[in-house]
């Protein structure tokens, strides 16, 4: 995959193809995230005592862009016990975004999605440090989790997957442990505003794939999914636990392995109230769009210096830095974090003094090369979640934000280049 262009004010040139963003000789991404299933480096950060988010409170989501207060019927208080007691229903998640449309003449805020996807809480204690990070700084995070990742390994067969055997799985079933403290991370990540969407289960890719995929073996797919999640209690045999605050409705998008399949996998979300999709192999830094109805939040290319652009992702930094290698040049360790905050920060400045459209910083809780990756997303939520006009948001926040803005409005922002900073009167009219 080649390069984007070298222009760090982000024109684009339409003859150019998103996907092309990583140099010839190095693997697709695809391959990078295959690599990713099978890599087990993990890292504990120091905790910092955090303080509680003060967004505003707008109510929770129907699960097709319309606000709770619309769709809902008001809620009586009570928590509502679901099924086998796996989920319930707790009220409208709390201290979400406030999402109103924006005045003649206005800047819109700078929004920034984190989103960490698989979302195991192992031995790392990353799922933990990434929930005190949001708090701390003020921000809300998208935890994309790995079905299977309540799915017992003894019963395993329960997972039927598309094109594979009962089974069978591109990546590691969660110990019992793990998958203990997983579900009482999604809980408290949900509990304090942040999303929970799903990655899906298998994490098949290549041949046989996501990719490879029909419109009925995604749906099957997400219904395989939609039953872990329902069904944990049962299939872990866990009943002193508490069930989850949040039911399957609460998930309204997701990530694709390895960014395959998003054709099919678009046309089959639609029966299931899913509100955007974050599958996209890559794109510019433009305002989103629709695809098939449902909001496209892809991975974006972002300044890596004054030939390359890179997918703001951990694993392409990791190929462009040690070729694919997790235990690269201790050597190179400093080098490479500065590298990758700078890209970071480089995207962020193109569009924070530009066209103000959202930046997506998409990981994985991994400690490659010496934990860098982690390190260089800590230095970024410390410095933009703090800025003046940066509200740093889930995804499921940022489709709120979308759904209720003037079609005029968004049209005109999908028209800014990336750098470019206009006359706002023109755009918000």
């Amino acid at each position: 995959m080649k390069p984007g262009s070298k222009s760090h004010k982000g024109r684009r040139r339409k003859a150019r193809q998103p996907r092309r963003t990583t140099r010839p000789q190095f693997l697709t991404l695809a391959a990078l995230l295959v690599v990713a299933s099978l890599v087990g480096g993990y890292m504990v950060l120091n905790r910092t005592t955090s303080t509680a988010p003060t967004a505003s409170s707008s109510g929770g989501r129907d699960g097709k862009g319309n606000s709770a207060k619309n769709a809902e019927p008001k809620w009586d208080g009570r928590t509502k016990v679901i099924g086998d007691g796996s989920t319930s229903y707790t009220g409208p998640q709390k201290g979400q975004l406030k999402a109103v449309p924006l005045k003649r003449g206005e800047k819109p805020p700078q929004f920034v999605v984190f989103s960490w996807d698989g979302a195991l809480a192992g031995d790392d204690n990353l799922f933990d440090h990434y929930r005190q990070m949001a708090k701390r700084y003020n921000a809300h995070m998208t935890f994309f989790l790995t079905g299977i990742y309540l799915l017992p390994k003894d019963k395993r067969n329960l997972y039927d997957p598309p094109q594979h055997d009962k089974g069978s799985a591109a990546i590691s079933y969660a110990t019992d442990d793990h998958i203990r403290t997983t579900i009482e991370e999604l809980g408290e990540a949900w509990r304090e505003g942040n999303e929970i969407g799903t990655h899906f289960n298998g994490h098949f890719c290549g041949a046989k794939g996501g990719g490879d995929w029909s419109v009925a073996e995604w749906k099957r797919e997400i219904e395989e999914f939609n039953s872990f999640l329902e069904n944990w209690k049962t299939n872990t045999g866990f009943t002193d636990m508490d069930p989850l605050p949040f039911d399957v409705k609460a998930v309204t998008g997701g990530r694709a392995p390895c960014l395959e399949g998003q054709k099919n996998l678009l046309k089959a979300v639609k029966g299931f109230g899913y509100r955007y999709d974050a599958s996209s192999p890559g794109a510019y830094q433009v305002w989103p769009a629709k695809k098939e109805g449902v909001w496209d939040f892809p991975l974006q290319m972002l300044p890596f210096n004054d030939e390359y652009q890179a997918l703001s992702m951990d694993f392409n930094f990791l190929y462009n830095q040690s070729d694919g290698k997790t235990d690269g040049d201790p050597a190179m360790y400093q080098t490479w974090q500065r590298e990758t905050i700078d890209t970071y920060m480089s995207g962020f400045n193109r569009v924070y003094y530009g066209s103000r459209a959202p930046l997506f910083i998409g990981n994985h809780f991994e400690q490659w090369n010496g934990g860098i990756y982690m390190n260089a997303v800590d230095e970024i939520i410390k410095n933009v979640c703090t800025k003046k006009d940066v509200k740093c948001v889930s995804f499921q926040e940022l489709a709120d934000w979308m759904d209720v803005q003037k079609p005029s409005t968004l049209a005109n922002l999908r028209n800014l280049d990336p750098g470019q900073s206009p006359d706002w009167a023109t755009v918000v009219k």
